[in-house]
């Protein structure tokens, strides 16, 4: 059966009531939310972006029913293509052997893996936590960065949800951009930066490994073969995840 979260009631409408007490809009466009509304809200948002999440990690597999087909598994890396007319599609899967999930996501968090993209972040904070598994973070680009990342903030909420099945799920968005000025002012000299959803699927395996559907920082994990920064990115990543202590389930 499909992987999922336990429903959650919808957000508070903060879009149609400009005079409700919770949310004030001014004319800068910033609203000023209640930390109730707000929790409310990011808990529900990076619920739907973990379901968008599992639902795609489900269908890129083969036999998933949704077009993809296997192409290649070489060193632990699963390629997948899927054909949309004259438009080719990939992405990977990834085996991660002798890394737990644990350890890996200790490790890809959504300042490491900002820091993995491009090393010129020159501002990384979290803003506020509304649970233990739920945080609001602020990200900088600097003048050096690449040209995807120049200049660039990105105000963030990162959720991290460990399912039954001991699949651990990453979701990192953006916040709305009204919202997101009302929390963090925009840095004169900076773009405010729009991320839509990403992050990591990473599945529990024997033997102490795990298997990564990786989406983060990205778009949706399109891979050109093995050829790509995101290759790069989690060899790093991996790599630092090697060398964090692993927990002995009890």
């Amino acid at each position: 059966m499909p992987r999922s979260l336990p429903p959650h009631p919808p957000p508070p409408d903060t879009m149609s009531n400009a005079s409700s007490p919770v949310i004030a809009a001014s004319c800068s466009r910033s609203w000023s939310v209640s930390e109730d509304s707000l929790r409310r809200y990011v808990t529900y948002a990076s619920e739907r972006c973990i379901q968008e999440l599992l639902s795609a990690s489900e269908s890129s597999r083969a036999g998933g029913g949704d077009g993809w087909k296997v192409l290649a598994f070489q060193n632990g890396v699963e390629i997948s293509k899927r054909s949309a007319g004259s438009l080719h599609v990939f992405r990977s899967r990834w085996l991660l052997r002798s890394v737990t999930p644990q350890q890996f996501i200790v490790v890809a968090t959504a300042i490491d893996a900002a820091k993995q993209w491009d090393p010129d972040l020159v501002e990384a904070k979290h803003i506020k936590d509304l649970n233990d598994n739920l945080s609001i973070i602020g990200l900088r680009f600097g003048d050096s960065s690449k040209p995807l990342f120049k200049k660039r903030e990105f105000i963030v909420y990162e959720r991290r949800e460990t399912l039954d099945d001991g699949t651990l799920v990453v979701a990192v968005a953006s916040l709305p951009k009204e919202i997101a000025a009302g929390l963090q002012p925009k840095n004169n000299k900076a773009i405010r930066g729009l991320l839509l959803q990403s992050g990591w699927v990473v599945e529990k395996l024997e033997d102490d490994s795990c298997m990564l559907d990786p989406a983060g920082w990205l778009p949706k994990c399109f891979v050109n073969r093995l050829n790509t920064k995101l290759v790069m990115i989690i060899e790093n990543l991996k790599k630092l995840a090697e060398t964090c202590p692993m927990e002995k389930e009890m």
